[in-house]
């Protein structure tokens, strides 16, 4: 899934963006306001957001709180059978950090078929092409 998400943002389609992955763990403070959008992807834990995504959000929460308002940003969710709690754990957050999201999550439970990953596509070529316009 965060193969095709990546794909769909660096779509040589949309020029003038530049896709840097940071994995949740090791994102920081400058990362975040550095970017000018977010792709946020997640397993879904025993109906949560993934520790890693948690640690992420709880080192930028306040420091970035004022400068990355109304940033856009995406969210894919992976889950074998439940991934409402970590959705809504997600975009809550998000909504108090005021950033928007560019489309409803992608969510997919099970194995990743075509669709959920063409959706992850679609996904990171819309957050591209928001911050390209």
């Amino acid at each position: 899934m965060l193969e095709a998400a990546v794909s769909g943002a660096r779509t040589d389609e949309i020029e003038g963006v530049e896709v840097v992955i940071r994995p949740a763990l090791t994102a920081a403070v400058a990362d975040v306001l550095e970017a000018d959008a977010y792709l946020l992807g997640t397993p879904a834990n025993i109906g949560y957001m993934s520790g890693a995504l948690k640690h992420f959000f709880d080192g930028i929460y306040y420091p970035c709180l004022e400068a990355t308002r109304r940033r856009p940003y995406g969210l894919y969710v992976h889950g074998g059978m439940d991934t409402t709690g970590a959705v809504r754990a997600v975009e809550s957050i998000a909504t108090g950090l005021a950033w928007r999201a560019v489309r409803p999550p992608v969510v997919v439970t099970g194995p990743p078929g075509k669709q959920d990953l063409e959706a992850c596509w679609e996904l990171g070529a819309l957050l591209a092409a928001e911050v390209a316009s």
